[in-house]
């Protein structure tokens, strides 16, 4: 599902969609522009016992409990250290996500740098690799090439299994009834 806009200009037609890209240490990633609401610099988390590791915990965004997630930890990447303005460049890109149990829920991911609003033609996007059995990699929406780099698009209601997925609002209920 691919959000998909058509261009006019003096240089002809071209019809992609709109990604925005953002890095987890050299690699950069994208997610359709249609599933991003807005994008929040870092602020105190609150850790929510006996969820996965993944899960940093809820954020209270405009009086609505957000649940974050910390890619680096989802992807298995090393923790993330970086100077002071690495540091300064982290944010939180709030997603809508639909959830195996049904509803949309506001996700909060966490990511090094977001790059830019990117428009990748599909001629441009090639297919997800395969690697055989044992390597999920149905998150990934295929492989984008702009600016001679390659950018893994997320397929961002797949990048949780549905049971982690279907789990999220019971976080966010959890945190609500206190």
């Amino acid at each position: 599902m691919r959000a998909h806009t058509t261009f006019d200009g003096a240089t002809g037609a071209t019809d992609g969609a709109q990604y925005l890209t953002f890095a987890l240490g050299d690699e950069e990633y994208g997610v359709a522009i249609l599933k991003v609401q807005e994008i929040i610099g870092l602020q105190p988390i609150t850790r929510v016992p006996r969820t996965p590791a993944f899960i940093c915990g809820v954020i209270n965004l405009r009086g609505k409990v957000i649940p974050i997630v910390d890619l680096r930890e989802k992807f298995a990447m090393p923790a993330f250290t970086g100077s002071d303005a690495a540091v300064a460049a982290r944010c939180i890109i709030v997603v809508q996500l639909a959830t195996a149990a049904g509803p949309v829920v506001p996700m909060g991911l966490v990511v090094d740098r977001v790059s830019e609003v990117a428009t990748i033609a599909e001629a441009d996007v090639e297919d997800a690799p395969t690697f055989g059995a044992g390597v999920r990699t149905e998150y990934l929406l295929g492989l984008g090439k702009a600016q001679g780099r390659v950018k893994l698009l997320l397929d961002i209601d797949r990048v949780l299994a549905p049971e982690e997925s279907e789990a999220l609002p019971g976080v966010v209920d959890l945190v609500d009834s206190e």
